[in-house]
């Protein structure tokens, strides 16, 4: 298993290092005066060259992607162009809202997707179609049009919620919960949709396995034999999707921290990346792939210790 965790974690580490490459190389492409963007249009030739050079910016793009490769991997992400604020802190004030989502939504979708699945994969006929009819619906419906009811019912209508901002935690439990409520269920409507879907077939495809007519076979209550023995075999497929949906996940942030007013990652990255400020963008892009490495190596660990065949692929 030890083996296993290292290979997953060399792999992840080496995609790191690909895709900051890329997005550093990808982000340096377009001809964007930053000194004159900085200065204003008024300044004079002499003072943007100053002020590019002052930035490592009349550097070769390979020079200046070691230089921040160096520092990043020291904990330095640099400051930002355009607010002088230090990268990390900023980032790190920005990181609590999008935790709180993230966590939400994998909550809400693991445990309404596999109570859903085995519900339907279980009982079958009506409940079944029940289900299916559920999945599709969540799915093809758009998710800025999930939001749009969401708050249109519960914020304006019934006035649950607040439609628009975010309360820390740490000052009030429940007026955070409040403000992230419809978020994190705006967010979970598609992935329930797709996980749930999953977890069925897989339950469906487990109940048939000879193995489990044996244990019917020797009189063991059907609880027993679907929670403890099905579940496990089933739940390997339905925790790819989870990962591949946590990665969707972070697109529908922006969209949905815009919308409902959030100052979260998803908030910032629209802001940044229309200056181009490449130090506080880059430190974006790496933490969400950190982000997607880590749920991906957790999962791939899970799914290793439940079968233990698929350490070996």
């Amino acid at each position: 298993m030890l083996t296993f965790i290292a290979r997953r974690t060399a792999s992840g580490a080496l995609l790191l290092v690909v895709i900051s490459l890329l997005t550093y190389v990808l982000l340096s492409v377009p001809d964007t005066d930053i000194g004159r963007q900085l200065l204003g249009q008024s300044a004079d030739q002499a003072s943007v060259d100053a002020k590019n050079a002052a930035l490592g910016l009349d550097r070769p793009v390979l020079e200046q992607y070691a230089d921040w490769l160096t520092h990043a991997v020291r904990g330095d992400l640099g400051t930002s162009w355009f607010t002088s604020e230090d990268v990390a802190t900023a980032v790190w004030g920005r990181l609590p809202v999008t935790a709180s989502l993230m966590v939400g939504v994998t909550l809400v979708t693991t445990t309404v997707s596999f109570l859903l699945g085995v519900w339907a994969g279980v009982r079958r006929g009506a409940v079944d179609r029940f289900v299916q009819v559920l999945g599709v619906v969540g799915y093809a419906l758009p998710g800025f049009l999930v939001t749009l009811v969401l708050v249109l019912v519960f914020a304006v209508r019934l006035n649950w919620f607040p439609a628009i901002g975010y309360i820390p935690f740490a000052e009030s439990p429940g007026g955070w919960l409040s403000t992230i409520a419809l978020p994190v269920l705006s967010l979970s409507v598609a992935s329930v949709a797709g996980v749930s879907q999953q977890v069925r077939g897989a339950v469906i495809d487990v109940l048939r396995q000879d193995y489990v007519r044996t244990l019917r076979a020797r009189g063991l209550p059907p609880s027993r034999i679907v929670f403890r023995h099905v579940l496990r075999n089933a739940s390997a497929p339905a925790l790819s999707v989870l990962g591949m949906q946590f990665v969707g996940l972070l697109g529908g942030a922006v969209v949905v921290e815009q919308i409902f007013g959030l100052p979260g990652i998803g908030s910032m990255t629209v802001t940044y990346t229309t200056r181009g400020d490449i130090p506080v963008i880059m430190a974006l892009v790496m933490l969400t792939v950190v982000g997607v490495v880590l749920i991906n190596l957790l999962v791939d660990i899970v799914i290793g210790w439940l079968n233990p065949k698929a350490r070996a692929a």
